[in-house]
C-alpha cells in the first residue's frame, strides 16, 4: 500500500451545474404541461405554477381560479344534498345544515364580489346559486309530512 492520502478532488462548479440541471426540469415538466393541457398560455407563462400540482393519485390538479373555487363549493353543497353519493359507502345521505351552509358561503362570495366579476363568473355564480336553492327547496318540501 502507498503511504499517500487520498485525494479529495472538489469541484468548485457544482452549484452551477445543480442550477442547470433544476432548469432543465423546469423546462421539461412546463413541456409536458404545456403538452397535456393543449398549450394552456397560461399554465406556460407561469411554468406550471398555476396548476397547483399533481394530487395524490396522480392526477392533475385543476388551475386556481374563480370557477374552480365555484364549482368545489356547489360540489359540497350538491354531496351535503344528497345528489353525489358518499365514494367510500355508495349511500346518498342528505345534510340539510350541511348544504345549507355550503350555499351560505356561496351567498357571502356572490355578495362580496359583486361588481368585480366579469359577466360570465356572475352568471356563473347566479346560475350555481339558483340551482342548488332549487334543489334544497325541493328536496325540503319532500321530506315534509303531509297532513
Amino acid at each position: 500500500m502507498s503511504d499517500e492520502a487520498p485525494k479529495i478532488i472538489v469541484d468548485d462548479d457544482w452549484k452551477s451545474q445543480a442550477q442547470a440541471e433544476k432548469q432543465k426540469l423546469a423546462e421539461q415538466s412546463k413541456a409536458k404541461q404545456a403538452a397535456e393541457s393543449g398549450g394552456n398560455a397560461a399554465t406556460a407563462a407561469t411554468g406550471g405554477a398555476a396548476s397547483g400540482g399533481t394530487a395524490s393519485g396522480g392526477r392533475q390538479m385543476p388551475p386556481a381560479s374563480f370557477e374552480v373555487l365555484i364549482s368545489t363549493m356547489a360540489t359540497q353543497a350538491l354531496f351535503a344534498l344528497g345528489e353525489i353519493p358518499d365514494p367510500q359507502t355508495g349511500q346518498r345521505m342528505a345534510h340539510l345544515d350541511l348544504a345549507r351552509h355550503h350555499m351560505d358561503m356561496l351567498g357571502v362570495i356572490e355578495e362580496k364580489t359583486k361588481d368585480n366579476l366579469s359577466k360570465e363568473e356572475s352568471d356563473m355564480l347566479a346560475t350555481t346559486l339558483y340551482e342548488l336553492r332549487n334543489r334544497y327547496v325541493q328536496l325540503t318540501m319532500s321530506q315534509r309530512p303531509t297532513a
